[in-house]
Order: structure tokens, then C-alpha cells, then sequence
């Protein structure tokens, strides 16, 4: 378990690294179907973008660490598995998204799992970062 822990935190962070790039140079035209939401989105989403930059940095660090900290992993699995849950929120409040919308909530509800599954791989259940809560 350790030799997939180790490649998909990294996988994880470069995606979103490019996935907010991305947001970040094309703002509502990186969002399927919000093309025209206005100017307030665009800078909205460029923000985002920029921080979902910075996400995927904390998982490449993550993942860059011997032994991979379980304790980020699960902090940044818990984040992801947020932005799912405000997606299921959405899909309450307001009916189904653009088809690829649907696609990523899928993976951000989906993924979590194998991660808080895997995020003792190097450290083992009783590291020093297995915990959810920081120690005091």
C-alpha cells in the first residue's frame, strides 16, 4: 500500500496544481457553461483557481515527506471530500450540473475513501501523525 500512497498524493497534488492553473489564466471560460456569469465570477474563480494551486502544493509536499504524514493526508482526503459534499449541495438546491460537473463529483466523493484507506501506509496506526486532530 505504501508504493501506491506515495505516487497518487503526488498525482493528486499536480492535478490540482494544473487544474487551478488552469482557472487562473481563463477564469469562467475554464467553468463549462459559465462562459458569461460576469466579472465578479471570473475574479471569483481566478481566486479559487489560485488556491486550489496552492492545495495541490500541500499534497505534492505531503507526499514528498519519508514517511508520508498520515495525519495530512487525512486533512487534505477531509478537504476534497468537502468539496464533494458542497457539490451533492448544489445538486439539491439547484438540479444537475454540466455533465463533467457530475464526472468530478463522482471522484471527489468517490476518492476519499482510498485515501483515508491508504494514509497509514508508510506510518503505520500508531505514527506519530495517524491522528485527525493535531497533538497539543
Amino acid at each position: 500500500m505504501a508504493r501506491v500512497l506515495r505516487p497518487l498524493t503526488q498525482l493528486m497534488g499536480w492535478a490540482c496544481v494544473a487544474i487551478g492553473l488552469f482557472h487562473v489564466a481563463l477564469g469562467n471560460a475554464a467553468i463549462p457553461g459559465a462562459g458569461s456569469a460576469g466579472t465578479t465570477i471570473d475574479s471569483w474563480g481566478r481566486f479559487m483557481g489560485a488556491s486550489f494551486v496552492g492545495y495541490g502544493l500541500a499534497w505534492i509536499w505531503t507526499g514528498r515527506q519519508r514517511p508520508i504524514p498520515a495525519q495530512a493526508v487525512r486533512w487534505l482526503t477531509a478537504v476534497f471530500l468537502l468539496g464533494g459534499v458542497g457539490r451533492l449541495i448544489s445538486l439539491a438546491e439547484h438540479g444537475w450540473p454540466q455533465w463533467f460537473q457530475i464526472a468530478l463529483t463522482v471522484i471527489e466523493l468517490g476518492l476519499p475513501p482510498v485515501f483515508f484507506w491508504l494514509a497509514d501506509a508508510e506510518e503505520g496506526p500508531s505514527g506519530a501523525a495517524a491522528t485527525w486532530w493535531p497533538a497539543d
